[in-house]
């Protein structure tokens, strides 16, 4: 029963059970496997899996495997500018609550349409720290970079009407997963899927096609498949999706608008199952919305992001540093850090365990009280390291002031409501 429940929370995999008999396996992988199949690309060690949601809506179980964002690059650029873009690519991170946001692969467009300059441009990528996707309606051109880059698994970009079988024989040949791009048609999709499967391809990702002047249909393509994916288990439509906000810069030359444009159509596309993207710009004020709703949206509303609970020390402190409180929420608590290291305040705070709950959250629902601060107080020793007894708490913790007076025995201050405003605070306080 244990590793049973361990299955089913994906704690644990199939293959760690020896007793499986073959049948036994393939009736159980059966069972477990998600509505929507997950795909693996890149080498072992670069694995980046998508797909594997198993609901529609995160708040009936959660969202599973991020969706992977990916930068492109063209087969035009000069050397130089090539690698550069690729270097950029590479170190382009953003930290947010204690963890770092990177991007998760590359994108090599053959824009050129020669074969000789895709595969160049393919052997440049050999050593990149990131798997690849190859776009290309070309097969010729399209084997010339698989020749290059089979050993990182890349994802082939794509098949379409033309090319499908053409395609199909690379992505059996090169063991590869296979780009289904059929825009704005879910029939021919259905069909062309179905002839695929049959041929022998298993791992494919679908394009139903990025529509940059007709967003709505854009985002009914995309939730229609993925309905029929997880309500109606339509073996046709149990792919990962792909969107290209990339598009959007084809018909503008306002960089700053083009900017603003990939980044909302990049939004729409994750709320609306995504499983991976291929993006443009490389600007990091673009790309934090981007990663900032990717980390909220597969976030596992089930267990609340926390940060351990005690007492955190900040600049050169002494008996007579004043002592703030906050809760674990890694929200709160890295908001509450960036402020204080911004303002360079001297200071100690204790971290109270909420559970992973807000200020606010963690008041209403009786986990920030009284009793529980005073055994954080004595569990942290904070008494044996300053010699006054003031407490200072946050401003939405205002009516729990008087309940922790009485428990703790310190005399509590009231601080401000938003935590940007602690370094002034505090200097107030000191005069």
């Amino acid at each position: 029963m244990a590793f049973a429940t361990k299955l089913m929370e994906k704690e644990a995999s199939i293959d760690q059970c020896p007793l499986l008999e073959d049948n036994e396996r393939e009736k159980l992988e059966n069972l477990l496997a998600p509505a929507v199949k997950e795909i693996e690309f890149g080498s072992d060690e670069q694995k980046v899996v998508i797909g594997g949601d198993e609901v529609l809506y995160r708040y009936e179980l959660t969202y599973y495997n991020p969706t992977a964002l990916a930068i492109e690059v063209n087969d035009e650029l000069p050397e130089k500018e090539f690698e550069k873009k690729i270097n950029l690519i590479e170190n382009i991170s953003f930290e947010r609550t204690g963890e770092l946001l990177t991007l998760d692969a590359i994108a090599l467009r053959n824009k050129s349409e020669n074969p000789e300059k895709f595969k160049f441009k393919a052997q440049k990528l050999k050593n990149s720290k990131y798997p690849i996707i190859l776009c290309s309606f070309n097969p010729k051109a399209m084997e010339e970079a698989l020749k290059e880059l089979a050993e990182k698994r890349p994802i082939i970009y794509a098949a379409t009407e033309n090319n499908l079988e053409s395609m199909a024989t690379l992505a059996l040949k090169y063991e590869c997963p296979l780009t289904l791009f059929v825009p704005g048609n879910l029939k021919k999709m259905k069909k062309f899927s179905r002839k695929l499967q049959s041929i022998g391809v298993k791992d494919l990702i679908l394009d139903p096609g990025t529509f940059t002047d007709n967003k709505g249909d854009t985002m009914d393509n995309f939730v229609m498949i993925r309905r029929l994916a997880i309500e109606n288990r339509d073996e046709d439509f149990r792919f990962p999706l792909i969107g290209i906000p990339a598009l959007v810069r084809l018909n503008n030359t306002n960089k700053i608008e083009n900017n603003i444009r990939e980044a909302s159509m990049a939004a729409i596309l994750m709320n609306r199952y995504a499983d991976i993207m291929i993006l443009s710009g490389t600007e990091i004020w673009e790309l934090m919305p981007i990663f900032t709703l990717r980390q909220a949206l597969y976030t596992d509303p089930r267990k609340p992001q926390s940060v351990d609970p005690g007492i955190y020390e900040f600049g050169d402190v002494d008996e007579n540093s004043p002592v703030l409180l906050t809760t674990n929420f890694s929200l709160t608590y890295y908001t509450v850090e960036g402020d204080i290291k911004s303002g360079n305040s001297t200071c100690y705070l204790l971290v109270l365990d909420t559970e992973g709950r807000a200020v606010d959250v963690s008041v209403a629902g009786g986990q920030l009280n009284g009793t529980a601060v005073a055994d954080l107080i004595k569990d942290t020793g904070i008494e044996k390291k300053v010699k006054h007894r003031n407490l200072i708490i946050p401003g939405l913790a205002a009516p729990v002031s008087g309940e922790i007076e009485d428990a703790t025995r310190w005399e509590v201050i009231i601080g401000p409501r938003d935590s940007s405003e602690i370094p002034e605070f505090l200097k107030n306080l000191e005069k």
